[in-house]
């Protein structure tokens, strides 16, 4: 029997425990995807190159506990990434726009997809965080 596929977008520049989090969450609802976005996705969604190249950030996903498959995500957009998946649910925390959320949300509608959000909110580290507290100590 087959497990229900999840997918899980991730920038994963700095693994947090929110990163941790999120995946064990997902690993919940079946075999997990994380959709890791390039560099150019993330300059576009940030404004700013991430700290790690794609691939040295595709080697600290892959071999996460719990994260089945790693594939690219040359996009901001999920859209693309999930109509080639259409995955069974898109594991996803409550920090993102209603705008995206929306057309997530519509898109998956198409096969029956479901949208699990997490409360991101309670996990008190991120990447902006650690990036703040890194330039705070070395100075």
């Amino acid at each position: 029997m087959r497990l229900p596929v999840v997918y899980v977008p991730m920038s994963a520049d700095i693994i947090h425990p929110g990163h941790i989090q999120l995946l064990k969450e997902a690993q919940r609802y079946g075999e997990v995807t994380v959709g890791l976005l390039s560099d150019d996705a993330i300059k576009k969604k940030k404004g700013k190159l991430p700290a790690m190249t794609y691939d040295e950030r595709f080697e600290v996903v892959s071999y996460l506990s719990g994260v089945a498959h790693t594939i690219q995500q040359d996009s901001p957009d999920y859209i693309p990434n999930l109509q080639t998946l259409k995955p069974n649910f898109v594991i996803h925390g409550d920090d993102w726009s209603e705008e995206t959320r929306q057309s997530v949300l519509m898109t998956i509608k198409q096969w029956g997809g479901k949208l699990v959000e997490t409360d991101y909110s309670s996990c008190p580290t991120s990447s902006t965080i650690i990036k703040k507290r890194v330039i705070d100590r070395s100075a």
